[in-house]
Protein backbone atom coordinates (compact mmCIF):
# COMPACT_ATOMS: atom_id res chain seq x y z
CA UNK A 1 0.00 0.00 0.00
CA UNK A 2 1.23 3.50 -0.79
CA UNK A 3 2.62 5.59 2.06
CA UNK A 4 1.19 8.74 0.44
CA UNK A 5 -2.26 9.82 1.62
CA UNK A 6 -4.47 12.75 0.71
CA UNK A 7 -3.34 14.41 3.94
CA UNK A 8 0.18 14.63 2.48
CA UNK A 9 -0.89 16.86 -0.43
CA UNK A 10 -0.64 19.99 1.70
CA UNK A 11 2.79 18.95 3.00
CA UNK A 12 4.00 18.29 -0.54
CA UNK A 13 2.75 21.71 -1.62
CA UNK A 14 4.63 23.34 1.26
CA UNK A 15 7.80 21.45 0.31
CA UNK A 16 7.46 22.54 -3.34
CA UNK A 17 7.03 26.18 -2.27
CA UNK A 18 10.16 26.03 -0.09
CA UNK A 19 12.15 24.68 -3.04
CA UNK A 20 10.85 27.43 -5.34
CA UNK A 21 11.69 30.13 -2.79
CA UNK A 22 15.14 28.64 -2.18
CA UNK A 23 14.92 28.87 1.60
CA UNK A 24 12.71 28.55 4.66
CA UNK A 25 13.01 32.33 5.04
CA UNK A 26 11.36 33.11 1.70
CA UNK A 27 8.35 30.80 1.99
CA UNK A 28 6.42 32.20 5.02
CA UNK A 29 5.08 35.30 3.23
CA UNK A 30 3.82 33.31 0.28
CA UNK A 31 2.27 30.62 2.50
CA UNK A 32 0.99 33.08 5.12
CA UNK A 33 2.62 30.98 7.80
CA UNK A 34 5.68 31.04 10.07
CA UNK A 35 9.18 29.77 9.35
CA UNK A 36 9.05 27.32 12.26
CA UNK A 37 5.70 25.91 11.14
CA UNK A 38 6.92 25.39 7.58
CA UNK A 39 10.08 23.68 8.83
CA UNK A 40 7.94 21.35 10.97
CA UNK A 41 5.73 20.47 8.00
CA UNK A 42 8.69 19.58 5.77
CA UNK A 43 10.22 17.53 8.59
CA UNK A 44 6.91 15.67 9.00
CA UNK A 45 6.82 14.91 5.27
CA UNK A 46 10.39 13.57 5.39
CA UNK A 47 9.48 11.37 8.38
CA UNK A 48 6.39 9.98 6.67
CA UNK A 49 8.25 9.28 3.41
CA UNK A 50 11.31 7.92 5.17
CA UNK A 51 13.76 9.97 3.09
CA UNK A 52 15.71 13.21 3.44
CA UNK A 53 14.39 15.80 0.98
CA UNK A 54 16.48 18.83 1.97
CA UNK A 55 19.95 19.23 3.44
CA UNK A 56 19.88 22.14 5.87
CA UNK A 57 22.74 24.29 7.09
CA UNK A 58 23.00 27.75 8.64
CA UNK A 59 24.04 29.23 5.28
CA UNK A 60 22.14 27.36 2.61
CA UNK A 61 19.44 24.87 1.71
CA UNK A 62 20.27 22.06 -0.71
CA UNK A 63 17.80 19.66 -2.25
CA UNK A 64 18.73 15.96 -2.23
CA UNK A 65 18.38 13.61 -5.18
CA UNK A 66 15.21 12.18 -3.63
CA UNK A 67 14.01 15.73 -3.02
CA UNK A 68 14.50 16.59 -6.69
CA UNK A 69 12.44 13.57 -7.71
CA UNK A 70 9.65 14.42 -5.28
CA UNK A 71 9.67 18.10 -6.34
CA UNK A 72 9.35 17.14 -10.01
CA UNK A 73 6.03 15.47 -9.14
CA UNK A 74 4.81 17.99 -6.56
CA UNK A 75 5.71 21.35 -8.08
CA UNK A 76 2.22 21.95 -9.52
CA UNK A 77 0.48 21.31 -6.21
CA UNK A 78 0.75 24.87 -4.76
CA UNK A 79 -1.05 26.32 -7.79
CA UNK A 80 -3.65 23.54 -7.78
CA UNK A 81 -4.40 23.94 -4.08
CA UNK A 82 -4.49 27.73 -4.42
CA UNK A 83 -7.07 27.39 -7.18
CA UNK A 84 -9.17 25.00 -5.10
CA UNK A 85 -8.95 27.36 -2.12
CA UNK A 86 -10.06 30.31 -4.24
CA UNK A 87 -13.02 28.30 -5.55
CA UNK A 88 -14.30 27.33 -2.11
CA UNK A 89 -13.33 30.41 -0.09
CA UNK A 90 -16.12 32.29 1.62
CA UNK A 91 -17.55 35.28 -0.24
CA UNK A 92 -16.05 37.75 2.26
CA UNK A 93 -12.35 38.28 1.32
CA UNK A 94 -9.93 37.78 4.20
CA UNK A 95 -6.23 37.36 4.83
CA UNK A 96 -3.02 39.31 4.25
CA UNK A 97 -1.97 40.98 0.99
CA UNK A 98 1.56 42.30 0.46
CA UNK A 99 1.80 45.46 -1.64
CA UNK A 100 4.90 47.52 -2.45
CA UNK A 101 5.38 51.09 -3.68
CA UNK A 102 7.69 54.03 -3.09
CA UNK A 103 7.30 56.27 -0.04
CA UNK A 104 5.83 59.13 -2.06
CA UNK A 105 2.96 57.08 -3.49
CA UNK A 106 2.24 55.54 -0.10
CA UNK A 107 2.05 58.84 1.78
CA UNK A 108 0.36 60.98 -0.86
CA UNK A 109 -2.04 58.57 -2.54
CA UNK A 110 -2.57 55.33 -0.62
CA UNK A 111 -2.74 56.64 2.95
CA UNK A 112 -5.81 58.85 2.35
CA UNK A 113 -7.89 55.86 1.14
CA UNK A 114 -6.79 53.23 3.67
CA UNK A 115 -9.60 53.95 6.12
CA UNK A 116 -12.20 53.60 3.37
CA UNK A 117 -10.55 50.37 2.20
CA UNK A 118 -10.66 49.03 5.76
CA UNK A 119 -14.37 49.84 5.96
CA UNK A 120 -15.04 47.93 2.73
CA UNK A 121 -12.81 44.93 3.51
CA UNK A 122 -12.37 44.67 7.29
CA UNK A 123 -10.97 41.15 7.09
CA UNK A 124 -8.23 41.97 4.56
CA UNK A 125 -4.93 43.04 6.15
CA UNK A 126 -2.24 44.83 4.15
CA UNK A 127 1.53 44.39 4.41
CA UNK A 128 2.85 47.74 3.12
CA UNK A 129 6.41 47.37 1.81
CA UNK A 130 7.76 50.84 1.06
CA UNK A 131 10.89 51.03 -1.03
CA UNK A 132 12.09 53.65 -3.52
CA UNK A 133 13.82 50.84 -5.44
CA UNK A 134 11.79 48.34 -7.45
CA UNK A 135 11.47 45.00 -5.70
CA UNK A 136 11.02 41.78 -7.64
CA UNK A 137 7.46 40.66 -6.95
CA UNK A 138 8.07 36.98 -7.60
CA UNK A 139 11.33 36.48 -5.71
CA UNK A 140 10.16 38.69 -2.80
CA UNK A 141 6.75 36.96 -2.68
CA UNK A 142 4.85 40.25 -3.02
CA UNK A 143 1.27 40.23 -4.31
CA UNK A 144 0.96 43.74 -5.80
CA UNK A 145 2.92 46.87 -6.62
CA UNK A 146 2.04 50.46 -7.51
CA UNK A 147 4.71 51.77 -9.86
CA UNK A 148 5.50 54.68 -12.11
CA UNK A 149 5.64 53.43 -15.68
CA UNK A 150 4.36 50.34 -17.45
CA UNK A 151 6.68 47.35 -16.93
CA UNK A 152 8.12 45.73 -20.05
CA UNK A 153 7.90 42.29 -18.50
CA UNK A 154 5.65 39.52 -19.79
CA UNK A 155 5.71 37.81 -16.39
CA UNK A 156 3.56 40.55 -14.78
CA UNK A 157 0.21 42.21 -15.45
CA UNK A 158 -0.04 46.02 -15.39
CA UNK A 159 -3.25 48.05 -15.05
CA UNK A 160 -3.13 51.82 -15.54
CA UNK A 161 -4.28 53.78 -12.48
CA UNK A 162 -3.44 57.35 -13.45
CA UNK A 163 -1.60 59.55 -15.96
CA UNK A 164 -0.06 62.96 -15.29
CA UNK A 165 2.80 65.29 -16.23
CA UNK A 166 5.42 66.91 -13.99
CA UNK A 167 5.36 70.67 -13.47
CA UNK A 168 8.05 73.01 -12.14
CA UNK A 169 7.68 74.28 -8.57
CA UNK A 170 9.56 76.32 -5.99
CA UNK A 171 8.81 77.74 -2.58
CA UNK A 172 7.97 81.45 -2.09
CA UNK A 173 11.03 81.72 0.17
CA UNK A 174 13.34 80.47 -2.58
CA UNK A 175 11.82 82.85 -5.13
CA UNK A 176 12.14 85.77 -2.72
CA UNK A 177 15.88 85.10 -2.43
CA UNK A 178 16.68 84.23 -6.05
CA UNK A 179 13.94 85.76 -8.17
CA UNK A 180 11.21 84.13 -10.25
CA UNK A 181 12.27 82.53 -13.55
CA UNK A 182 9.93 83.41 -16.41
CA UNK A 183 11.71 81.91 -19.42
CA UNK A 184 13.61 78.78 -20.36
CA UNK A 185 16.88 80.74 -20.25
CA UNK A 186 16.11 81.86 -16.68
CA UNK A 187 15.73 78.25 -15.52
CA UNK A 188 19.39 77.47 -16.30
CA UNK A 189 20.51 80.08 -13.78
CA UNK A 190 18.76 78.56 -10.77
CA UNK A 191 19.40 75.82 -8.24
CA UNK A 192 17.50 72.57 -8.80
CA UNK A 193 16.43 69.46 -6.95
CA UNK A 194 16.72 66.65 -9.48
CA UNK A 195 15.79 62.99 -9.34
CA UNK A 196 18.98 60.94 -9.10
CA UNK A 197 20.74 60.28 -12.40
CA UNK A 198 23.99 58.32 -12.81
CA UNK A 199 26.45 61.11 -13.52
CA UNK A 200 25.17 64.35 -15.09
CA UNK A 201 23.23 67.30 -13.71
CA UNK A 202 20.84 67.61 -16.64
CA UNK A 203 17.06 67.86 -16.31
CA UNK A 204 15.22 66.45 -19.32
CA UNK A 205 11.79 68.06 -19.89
CA UNK A 206 9.71 69.38 -22.77
CA UNK A 207 8.32 72.73 -23.87
CA UNK A 208 5.25 72.75 -26.10
CA UNK A 209 5.90 69.07 -26.85
CA UNK A 210 9.55 69.57 -27.82
CA UNK A 211 12.31 67.89 -25.80
CA UNK A 212 14.60 70.28 -23.92
CA UNK A 213 17.50 69.93 -21.48
CA UNK A 214 18.15 72.25 -18.56
CA UNK A 215 21.63 72.41 -17.04
CA UNK A 216 21.26 74.09 -13.63
CA UNK A 217 24.07 76.17 -12.21
CA UNK A 218 23.70 74.15 -8.97
CA UNK A 219 21.90 70.85 -8.47
CA UNK A 220 21.02 68.45 -5.68
CA UNK A 221 20.27 64.88 -6.72
CA UNK A 222 18.00 62.59 -4.72
CA UNK A 223 16.56 59.11 -5.28
CA UNK A 224 13.46 59.67 -3.12
CA UNK A 225 10.53 61.64 -4.60
CA UNK A 226 9.19 62.35 -1.13
CA UNK A 227 12.52 63.79 0.02
CA UNK A 228 12.70 65.87 -3.18
CA UNK A 229 9.36 67.46 -2.34
CA UNK A 230 10.55 68.34 1.15
CA UNK A 231 13.76 69.86 -0.22
CA UNK A 232 11.78 72.06 -2.62
CA UNK A 233 9.42 73.07 0.20
CA UNK A 234 12.44 74.02 2.30
CA UNK A 235 13.65 76.46 -0.33
CA UNK A 236 16.66 74.53 -1.61
CA UNK A 237 15.78 74.91 -5.29
CA UNK A 238 13.36 74.31 -8.14
CA UNK A 239 11.95 70.82 -8.60
CA UNK A 240 9.95 68.96 -11.24
CA UNK A 241 7.06 67.54 -9.19
CA UNK A 242 3.74 65.88 -9.93
CA UNK A 243 0.97 68.37 -9.11
CA UNK A 244 -1.19 65.76 -7.35
CA UNK A 245 1.62 64.95 -4.92
CA UNK A 246 1.81 68.57 -3.74
CA UNK A 247 -1.86 69.50 -4.05
CA UNK A 248 -2.26 70.71 -0.46
CA UNK A 249 1.05 72.60 -0.52
CA UNK A 250 -0.01 74.48 -3.68
CA UNK A 251 -3.42 75.30 -2.19
CA UNK A 252 -1.74 76.60 0.98
CA UNK A 253 0.63 78.82 -1.00
CA UNK A 254 3.71 76.91 0.11
CA UNK A 255 4.64 76.09 -3.50
CA UNK A 256 4.42 78.17 -6.68
CA UNK A 257 4.24 76.69 -10.18
CA UNK A 258 6.80 78.13 -12.61
CA UNK A 259 6.91 78.47 -16.42
CA UNK A 260 3.72 76.46 -17.14
CA UNK A 261 4.81 75.84 -20.76
CA UNK A 262 7.54 73.51 -19.44
CA UNK A 263 6.52 70.03 -18.29
CA UNK A 264 7.47 66.39 -18.70
CA UNK A 265 6.25 63.56 -20.87
CA UNK A 266 3.12 61.86 -19.54
CA UNK A 267 3.86 59.71 -16.51
CA UNK A 268 1.82 56.53 -16.02
CA UNK A 269 1.04 55.01 -12.61
CA UNK A 270 0.42 51.26 -12.85
CA UNK A 271 -0.95 48.57 -10.58
CA UNK A 272 1.27 45.53 -11.16
CA UNK A 273 0.83 41.89 -10.14
CA UNK A 274 2.43 38.60 -11.21
CA UNK A 275 -0.47 36.73 -12.84
CA UNK A 276 -4.16 36.79 -13.78
CA UNK A 277 -4.54 33.13 -12.81
CA UNK A 278 -5.77 31.89 -9.43
CA UNK A 279 -5.80 35.31 -7.81
CA UNK A 280 -7.06 34.82 -4.22
CA UNK A 281 -10.21 36.75 -3.27
CA UNK A 282 -8.24 38.89 -0.79
CA UNK A 283 -5.85 40.02 -3.56
CA UNK A 284 -8.66 40.50 -6.06
CA UNK A 285 -10.43 42.71 -3.50
CA UNK A 286 -7.39 45.01 -3.27
CA UNK A 287 -7.00 45.14 -7.06
CA UNK A 288 -10.66 45.98 -7.63
CA UNK A 289 -10.68 48.60 -4.88
CA UNK A 290 -7.57 50.42 -6.12
CA UNK A 291 -8.83 50.43 -9.71
CA UNK A 292 -12.16 51.91 -8.60
CA UNK A 293 -10.96 54.26 -5.85
CA UNK A 294 -9.66 56.95 -8.24
CA UNK A 295 -7.27 57.93 -5.47
CA UNK A 296 -5.13 60.06 -7.81
CA UNK A 297 -7.90 62.10 -9.43
CA UNK A 298 -9.51 62.96 -6.11
CA UNK A 299 -6.32 64.83 -5.16
CA UNK A 300 -5.67 66.55 -8.48
CA UNK A 301 -5.53 70.34 -8.70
Amino acid sequence: MSTIEFSHLRLLAVFATVVECGSFAGAPRKLHSSRSRISEQVAQLEKDLGVRLLQRSTRQLKITLEGQQVYAQARQLPEILSGVEAAVTAQVPSGRVAITMNHDIAHKYLLPVLRDFQAHYPQVELDLILNDSRLDLISEQIDLAIRIGVPRDDSVIARVLHQETFGLFASPEYLARHGTPNTLADLHQHSWINFHTPSINVVGLQEHGKYIEIEPRYCYRCNSPLMMQQMVLNGLGIGALLPTTVHSEIAAGRLVQLVPSVSSETVVFSLVYPSRRQIPPRTRAVIDYLLAADMFATRSI
